[in-house]
């Protein structure tokens, strides 16, 4: 689109017709028809089913999961961290004592800065920069923490579950992305596909692969206890698979690929029968 006030006043045209609609679900057919016909770009139909999309959300659909969060303990000296912060590439990290479900504090990269500048306080522990984290439950609407984000000038906050426990991790950047899509930078490094086909009927799945998704292609795994492929393996199994295992369930063989004492990691799913004769199979 050209940017002249020739070109803006057109879009707010085609703004109005759309915003025009009782209810969303007429709109959004309508945002849809005017992105076949040409009349929105790509780009903004997307942004603008994303807006749509926003009054549903909630931070527990959009958080980085407690397991993916990059931390520290609260123990760890300044000199340490740095690393840490080199290594994840962000200016803000979440801070823990004990375990990962106890976060204490955020650590700002520039306090870390200004302490490695001081003589003698490089070897400070963590626990006495860090901020107080600001917390909200993974329930809330991601529109109202959007808000709060703003009127508080927070940009991270630490999701908790029903019991007071950490469930995730959320920032201005996730919420904005769910407008606007991916925004990257230089910092950031491609994160492996949840479902990749690698050949016809056989998938490389990573262990946070969503049941639901996973339906899509044909694997039909179903439970109120759990939601990731991940999460389903470990509970048939009644433990977390190790790398190597493989089981066969509701005509599919799961090989586990890369797992630790916590999580699987990645793992095969291919039809029964087409699995390679040295998988060894479990029910």
């Amino acid at each position: 689109m050209d940017g002249g006030a020739d070109s803006h006043s057109t879009l707010w045209s085609r703004l109005g017709k759309l915003f025009g609609h009782d209810d969303d679900e007429s709109l959004k057919k309508a945002i849809a028809e005017a992105g076949a016909v040409g009349e929105v770009e790509p780009d903004e139909e997307s942004m603008l089913l994303g807006i749509l999309r926003f009054d549903d959300l909630q931070v527990q659909d959009t958080m980085i999961p407690r397991t993916d969060i990059d931390c520290v303990p609260d123990d760890m000296p300044l000199q340490e961290v740095v690393r840490v912060i080199v290594q994840s590439g962000h200016s803000r990290i979440p801070v823990y004592k004990d375990t990962r479900d106890n976060m204490v504090g955020i650590l700002h990269a520039k306090d870390l800065l200004s302490c490695l500048v001081e003589n003698g306080r490089a070897s400070l522990p963590v626990s006495k920069v860090m901020r107080e984290p600001f917390f909200v439950p993974e329930t809330k609407s991601v529109r109202t923490l959007l808000q709060e984000f703003r009127a508080l000038k927070q940009h991270i906050a630490i999701a908790l579950d029903e019991y007071g426990g950490t469930s995730g991790l959320i920032t201005i950047e996730d919420l904005l992305e769910e407008i606007v899509g991916d925004i990257e930078d230089e910092h950031d490094t491609p994160r492996r596909e949840d479902i990749r086909p690698v050949s016809k009927n056989i998938y490389e799945l990573t262990g946070r692969a969503l049941l639901e998704d996973i339906a899509k292609i044909g694997i039909s795994l179903t439970s109120d206890a759990v939601e990731t492929v991940g999460g389903y393996l470990s509970m048939e199994a009644g433990h977390v698979p190790g790398t190597g295992e493989s089981f066969t369930i509701q005509g599919w063989v799961f090989t586990v690929l890369d797992a630790d004492k916590k999580l699987i990691h990645l793992l095969r799913a291919e039809p029964a029968g087409l699995e390679t004769n040295s998988a060894a199979t479990g029910e």
